[in-house]
């Protein structure tokens, strides 16, 4: 299929690889909403088996592994949320795997640009595209459909709107989701005019009746499946009135909580840095690195970054692990970090914040956003503000342990070193870790 080729809504197209990347796409601009992408896999009779066959930002993983989200990007004024399906280890049992998108704070009618597009995990080599061009009011939308035929793939061009948002689309499909609870409605006295009639008294004996004959032994009941919890389709953002929030009301208690930092340069560079005459953070060789400050509950202290080859360890000390460093801003997934949240106990408190290695003087014109997202809870996300300093060095999240749980603190603040001194001491001196730092290389 050529790169500039879309399909009619109806159409479908074989699908010759073993997996496929969907991308789900549209501009990104000031009031847009945000769109989340999300799976549903399907057996024959059109309805999922349980709510672990849907996929999305809470669910990040389908058990089998088939299908996948891996998050957002944003750059240039296009943004992106990306899915992973593994065709070849999707179940027998599923039929349709249903392509969807959803608007979190207005409707499709006002995102621009809305596509879905599947290309060969393997290449890159795009093999399907569908346009969505007609929306409206909907707030939830089928952009297609991956179905099996006769033992091969094929993609459907659907372009199904629905006005119910995300809840709705999944409920049609057979998930529970958990709606806010309604007051119970108190009951009302009945009417004056209305006289109820009182009920007889329960007859009272003074002696022991007959007993009635013997009924045959009722069989047990067979065990009643395990309940399970609906799903969760709320979302927490950090703002400046409302910085911080628990991780355990958000149900993030255990498992792992990976930390993503996604960012774009602005081709139009205001305040201080136009003044300089020129661009102060270019495209192409710009190098930000995720780091954390730990402090753990025996005592111990250090840092989590590129720098040094100190990427960390999940499963001891300090169980914060980088995943790697992204040196281009290329990466789909950006920057990520992972804080194993079964060791929490275990954490005083840890400090997420970021430097530029190299490709910028400050973070000027750069926009950054960052998810913090619970194995087993909601996501929390926040964008940072603008930068009207030269810093070099940005705090992004404290979280602290608060004994019985932890907390998660927007920070957003940017700072400035003192000529001579190192980013990474910089953000030491300004939450008082107290280390010693040496000069170091990647």
């Amino acid at each position: 299929m050529g790169a500039s080729m879309t399909m009619l809504k109806g159409t479908n197209v074989p699908v010759a690889a073993q997996a496929v990347r969907v991308e789900l796409g549209w501009r990104a601009a000031p009031g847009t909403p945000d769109v989340d992408a999300s799976a549903l896999l399907l057996l024959g009779s059109g309805k999922v088996r349980s709510d672990a066959d849907f996929v999305f930002y809470n669910q990040p993983v389908h058990a089998s592994g088939a299908v996948r989200h891996e998050g957002k990007r944003t750059a240039a004024g296009a943004a992106t949320d990306t899915l992973a399906v593994d065709l070849a280890r999707v179940e027998p049992a599923v039929d349709r795997v249903v392509l969807a998108a959803s608007a979190d704070g207005g409707s499709f009618g006002r995102v621009g640009g809305l596509y879905v597009r599947i290309t060969d995990a393997a290449n890159g080599a795009e093999l399907a595209r569908f346009d969505s061009t007609d929306a409206t009011v909907e707030t939830a939308f089928i952009l297609g459909e991956l179905y099996r035929r006769q033992g091969a793939w094929k993609f459907r061009a659907v372009g199904q709107g629905y006005g119910t948002g995300l809840a709705g689309l999944a409920t049609d499909f057979g998930i529970s989701v958990d709606e806010p609870r309604q007051p119970a409605r108190a009951p009302q006295p009945p009417h004056p005019a209305t006289r109820v009639a009182a009920a007889p008294p329960p007859p009272q004996y003074s002696q022991p009746t007959l007993a009635a004959p013997m009924a045959p032994p009722v069989p047990p009941a067979p065990p009643a499946p395990p309940v399970t919890q609906p799903v969760r389709l709320t979302k927490v953002t950090l703002t400046k009135d409302a910085p911080s929030v628990s991780l355990a009301k958000q149900g993030g208690t255990s498992g792992a909580m990976r930390v993503n930092l996604n960012w774009e340069v602005r081709k139009q560079f205001k305040g201080w840095g136009s003044k300089l005459g020129r661009a102060v953070a270019h495209h192409a060789d710009l190098d930000l690195d995720l780091c954390a400050l730990y402090e753990l509950t025996d005592g111990r202290k250090g840092v989590v970054q590129a720098l040094g080859n100190a990427f960390g360890a999940l499963h001891q000390p300090p169980y914060v692990q980088l995943d790697g460093d992204d040196r281009t801003g290329a990466v789909a997934s950006g920057e990520n970090l992972t804080i194993n949240l079964d060791q929490k106990a275990r954490i005083r408190r840890l400090l997420i914040f970021v430097t530029i290695y190299e490709g910028a003087r400050s973070f000027a014109d750069l926009h950054a956003t960052v998810t913090l997202q619970p194995q087993h809870g909601a996501p929390i996300d926040f964008s940072l503000d603008e930068c009207t300093v030269p810093s070099t060095v940005c705090a992004l999240a404290l979280i602290t342990n608060t004994g019985s749980d932890l907390t998660v603190q927007r920070e957003a603040r940017y700072l400035v070193p003192q000529r001579g001194v190192s980013p990474q001491r910089t953000i030491d001196q300004a939450y008082g870790w107290g280390m010693n730092w040496t000069p170091g290389r990647k």
